[in-house]
């Protein structure tokens, strides 16, 4: 039998959405980029900090910002439940992908702001210090109607959009600290805005930096060009071999035809949602669902050359190129990093010199969709979307603290929601998150959290 929702929760929501706007403009403030190249560290610390008086000052226990392996920070906190209730672990993460194009954003991207839309925008609004705002609202409106029934763990990351591994080893490393009965992961999304979605699955990745070196030095092209081999042009050639004629990404050796079965996704709402410019073919083949969800997917992320303003006449002699490689299901993401690596040196031209260097990469996942925690979630959402049912959809990006999280603990259930539907633009200029839908998945969490306490009851 269905259990019976407490009432009170929506209107507490709805009460606490002031504060809860109020904060993530404060959070969303600090520029907590991990990369000390674009952004000081101090950013990310002061984030952190932030995170863990959040945590103090709802009476969570053990608050600690810890120093994990690759010089970032993560925040744990442990608030306990009732005697014999089970254990849920909430994740977010703090740091935010760089703002890119400062022109293209039309207010600033650290400073969160409502328009005529009534969304708030901001970096990291969405993605994913919204995800953190809304593991508050959840457990405050508990607090409020009669108390949280689980014990809570909560662990907020400091580098989850770098892709290095920190939280990771240091979950490994201390594999008591985490382990919780279920995992909630904030940092997915709705498929669409006001349509409650789980995500059952992520693409792994790797990341590869490629460097091509051809001569000694620059040369004048009037005097060189045209027999003087150019690494710019060796590189060009490299990059391009990653593509076939339609776009669909051929690295030699990687499988690149599999099919998803699950939630459509008819191009042209795709196309509206990643808001492909008239005339412009998308690429690849097969669905859409197909390309986003069960297929590798490379992409070129930045190279190293001379801007075109100030470029001077000359045969370049080193060019560098940073690759990304989305890795589905089912692969798996060391032999597919290899793959790669080996296509890159096979397919530089006139004997260039060549090398190739790892900087990151994650293990896809796959989550189990009966699980009695997706049946709890799947009555929460009933909640708080009435008239909808949870559909069930694959996520492109990718979360590698979920594949460690499963083999640290194999008998926890992993969820994956979030606030990041296509309208939010997260890791794009104007990232934006919608009040309504903090307000919805705060409600649907914290139903969640009272149906798991039921159903682990009996």
């Amino acid at each position: 039998m269905t259990a019976q929702p407490v009432p009170q929760i929506a209107e507490t929501v709805a009460s606490l959405m002031p504060r809860a706007k109020a904060e993530l403009a404060e959070l969303v403030a600090f520029r907590s980029v991990a990369d000390p190249a674009q952004f000081p560290p101090s950013e990310c610390e002061a984030a952190a900090a932030w995170v863990a008086d959040a945590l103090r000052a709802e009476d969570f226990r053990d608050v600690a910002v810890l120093d994990t392996p690759d010089g970032s920070q993560s925040v744990y906190g442990f608030l306990p439940g009732p005697e014999g209730a089970p254990t849920v672990l909430l994740y977010a993460h703090y740091d935010v992908q760089p703002p890119l194009d400062l022109a293209g954003w039309d207010t600033p991207p650290f400073e969160l702001t409502e328009r005529e839309d009534g969304r708030w925008y901001g970096r990291g609004a969405a993605d994913c210090k919204g995800g953190f705002i809304m593991h508050l609202l959840a457990l405050r409106a508990l607090k409020a109607n009669g108390g949280i029934p689980v014990s809570v763990k909560v662990i907020v990351e400091g580098s989850e959009e770098q892709g290095t591994g920190g939280l990771e080893r240091y979950a490994e490393e201390h594999p008591e600290l985490l382990a919780a009965d279920a995992i909630v992961i904030g940092d997915a999304g709705n498929f669409r805005a006001g349509l409650p979605t789980v995500t059952a699955s992520l693409r792994g990745m790797t990341m590869l930096r490629v460097q091509v070196d051809t001569l000694e030095g620059n040369l004048h092209s009037g005097l060189f060009g045209g027999a003087a081999p150019d690494a710019l042009a060796a590189l060009i050639r490299v990059l391009d071999s990653l593509r076939a004629q339609d776009g669909s990404t051929t690295v030699d050796g990687l499988a690149a035809k599999d099919t998803w079965e699950g939630l459509h996704y008819p191009e042209e709402d795709f196309r509206r949602d990643a808001k492909v410019l008239d005339g412009v073919g998308l690429i690849g083949d097969g669905s859409v669902a197909d390309r986003l969800w069960a297929r590798p997917a490379v992409t070129v992320m930045g190279i190293d050359c001379p801007p075109v303003v100030g470029a001077t006449p000359s045969v370049h002699a080193t060019a560098r190129a940073q690759i990304s490689l989305r890795v589905p299901p089912g692969q798996d993401a060391a032999e597919a990093t290899k793959l790669l690596a080996a296509h890159l040196e096979a397919h530089t031209p006139w004997g260039a010199r060549v090398s190739v260097e790892q900087v990151g990469q994650g293990q896809p996942f796959r989550a189990d969709v009966t699980s009695p925690a997706y049946t709890s979630m799947a009555e929460a959402l009933r909640v708080a979307y009435p008239g909808q049912e949870m559909q069930t959809m694959g996520m492109g990006g990718s979360i590698p603290l979920c594949n460690t999280l499963g083999a640290l603990y194999p008998g926890a259930e992993v969820l994956l929601i979030g606030l990041s539907e296509p309208e939010a633009r997260i890791h794009a200029v104007n990232e934006s998150v919608s009040p309504d839908e903090l307000e919805r998945m705060s409600v649907a969490e914290a139903h969640f959290l009272v149906n798991y306490a039921r159903s682990r009851r009996g």
